[in-house]
């Protein structure tokens, strides 16, 4: 599984052999059923046990502002900062033509659509600052524009993080993306 080395994996392999056989079937019938009942949301793709997620349902968010990110896991990165107050829009991956995923595997026409159908005032990209993410930001930057601003998210450094460590392209991005001092 993503995210779980080989000693992880066999701390929790041990843990669960050592529970009694009816809560293993309990663990087995929770995944089966998770993964039954949660699919996506029908307007922003992010994972939902509905047809709407809840942030498209919540009447305080910002519908003039949607914000793009690659798959879920960013999108609830985003929302763990409590200071985004916009919707969303899940893609589905990135562009990445060296994998064979090319925009039409992902959610990019119905992000066109839902902009033009929607009247968002502002679209921001929060894509990985890969390869992929920036061929996946030019690209939804050249057909949102005409619909209207479109913005991509800062890159720099991390908080806590030493200059001398950080790479050439990690700088560059920093002294980019740099901001006035009120």
């Amino acid at each position: 599984m993503p995210g779980i080395g080989p000693r992880t994996a066999q701390r929790l392999a041990l843990y669960l052999l050592r529970q009694p056989e009816e809560r293993i079937h309990a663990f087995a019938n929770a995944l089966v059923n998770a993964r039954k009942q949660v699919g996506q949301c029908q307007k922003c793709f992010h994972l939902s046990a509905e047809a709407e997620c809840e942030i498209c349902k919540n009447p305080a968010r910002n519908k003039d502002l949607l914000c793009v990110v690659a798959d879920s896991r960013d999108l609830l990165a985003l929302e763990r900062t409590r200071e985004y107050k916009g919707v969303y829009h899940v893609l589905g991956g990135l562009i990445s033509p060296m994998d064979g995923i090319g925009p039409e595997l992902l959610q990019v026409s119905t992000l066109v659509k839902r902009v033009d159908n929607d009247e968002t005032k502002e679209v921001i990209l929060a894509l990985t600052p890969s390869v992929e993410g920036d061929t996946t930001s030019l690209y939804l930057a050249r057909l949102l524009r005409p619909f209207t601003k479109v913005s991509r998210i800062a890159y720099g450094l991390p908080v806590g993080s030493e200059l001398e460590y950080a790479d050439e392209v990690t700088l560059t991005r920093a002294l980019e993306g740099r901001r006035a001092m009120d």
